[in-house]
Parts: structure tokens; sequence; C-alpha cells
């Protein structure tokens, strides 16, 4: 039985609460399918993609913490 990891950030369940698709939260975000994906993953993205996602999501940057 294999323990699962918490995911390494909040995107993911984020846009679930807020019933977005992948698709639609690259294109609000002004980013790619492939880079949300990466994201909600953990893998690493720079500064100015957190941001995109950040206000995409409907949040403020303030709220950086909740998120990343």
């Amino acid at each position: 039985m294999s323990e699962r990891k918490p995911p390494p950030n909040n995107v993911q369940q984020l846009r679930e609460q807020r019933l977005l698709s992948k698709a639609e939260l690259a294109r609000r975000a002004g980013v790619s399918v492939l880079t949300i994906d990466r994201v909600e993953r953990g893998s690493p993205c720079r500064l100015d993609t957190k941001r995109k996602i950040i206000l995409a999501l409907g949040l403020k940057v303030e709220d950086r913490e909740d998120v990343f």
C-alpha cells in the first residue's frame, strides 16, 4: 500500500472548487494547459506564472500563501 503525498500546492484544489477545467484556468491565466498541469504536479514555475494563476483563480497576490 503506497502512501499518498499531499499535493505540492493548492492549485488543483482551488481550481476544482471553482469548477474550472485546466483549459479554462490556463485561458484565464494566459498560460498553456501543460503549464497548469505541471504546476499542479509540483513542478517549479516562474514568479510571473504564479501571479497569473493566483489572479486567474480570482484571488489576490497577497493570498499566495494559500495557493503555493
